[in-house]
């Protein structure tokens, strides 16, 4: 397994750097027809949407399709799949940002009734408690 980080995933979707895109490809397509499946973290997902929303200027919807489309492509391994999956509806369905979801997804997973918090974008959500 090779881990990918957050520039690479990015030249690799975006192709805003011709040069680096190219050499992220041919790193990603060598790896996988060498067997090796491509680990994806949680923090390089939220950096990813970060960066795509507020760099490139990619809508919430074009966001929700480029995860999706991440989450399901077999040579990637996602950290807490169902974790992302479950974060993903929620920042598909809601107002809170994608990073917001996770860290309530990851909260539920590891425990915790809730998690708290001021954003007022987080009503709503079960994981969390907007005091």
């Amino acid at each position: 397994m090779k881990g990918i980080d957050t520039n690479v995933l990015i030249r690799y979707l975006v192709l805003d750097d011709k040069r680096q895109a190219a050499i992220a490809d041919r790193a990603i397509r060598t790896a996988v027809t060498e067997g090796h499946s491509l680990l994806i973290g949680a923090v390089v997902l939220a950096e990813t949407v970060w960066v795509l929303e507020d760099v490139y200027g990619f809508d919430k919807s074009d966001i929700v399709s480029t995860l999706d489309k991440i989450v399901s492509t077999a040579e990637f391994s996602i950290e807490n799949r169902d974790v992302v999956q479950r974060s993903l509806e929620d920042f598909r369905n809601g107002k809170a940002d994608f990073a917001d979801c996770l860290i309530g997804r990851t909260g539920q997973l590891l425990g915790c009734e809730h998690t708290l918090s001021f954003d007022r974008d987080l009503t709503g959500l079960d994981t969390f408690q907007v005091l």
